[in-house]
């Protein structure tokens, strides 16, 4: 079936997007086109918006409104401890906790020399000159339990060991609320290894 051009560059459009297969981006153009002519104005105007007034914080990389970001800038935050996360959205995730208040680096991707992205690919140069803080102590690896963010951490690990800062990597194991029996060896195994003792 051939679409009316219009609506098939929404359905090209939408399927560029990652996770978007070519059913679900004609039902999302469609969902579009049942829209009101003001929720779509508002919507291209949420994504121009997000493009011209966002950019990358100065200092820890996080994508931002204000440079240096809102974290960044606070002064009640502890700048001895940095959270390297993968991602923007690791941020956003940690922060959910509210159990962190020391500062945050994004490196915007992991090490994956499969996908040919390697440690100048990412933004380790800019962590490495912010670790030359003599106020930094300790460097927390958040990066995902995958082998990508396990190469990433065990890279990070060997490079910061000479500046003389305590590295941590976050904990990893079972679930709240999982079941033993169907956890696989590798969490059991990690889940054992970061065990700890109970007061």
């Amino acid at each position: 079936m051939f679409y009316p051009e219009p609506i098939a560059k929404l359905i090209d459009a939408f399927s560029r997007l990652p996770g978007i297969g070519p059913k679900t981006a004609a039902r999302l153009a469609f969902f579009v086109l049942r829209m009101k002519e003001e929720e779509v104005i508002d919507f291209a105007k949420a994504l121009v918006n997000v493009k011209r007034n966002l950019t990358y914080c100065s200092v820890c990389c996080n994508i931002t409104d204000t440079d240096p970001c809102r974290i960044c800038s606070d002064k009640t935050r502890d700048p001895s401890v940095i959270c390297a996360v993968q991602e923007p959205k690791d941020v956003v995730a940690m922060e959910r906790t509210k159990e962190f208040n020391g500062k945050y680096h994004v490196l915007h991707g992991a090490i994956s020399p499969m996908e040919g992205v390697g440690p100048d690919d990412i933004r380790i140069a800019e962590l490495v000159k912010r670790l030359g803080d003599e106020r930094v102590q300790e460097l927390i690896l958040a990066t995902n339990p995958n082998i990508e963010g396990e190469a990433t951490a065990m890279y990070l690990s060997r490079l910061v060991k000479p500046f003389g800062i305590k590295v941590t990597r976050i904990a990893r194991g079972l679930p709240v609320g999982g079941d033993l029996e169907y956890a696989d060896e590798v969490t059991l195994s990690q889940a054992l290894e970061g065990r700890r003792e109970l007061f």
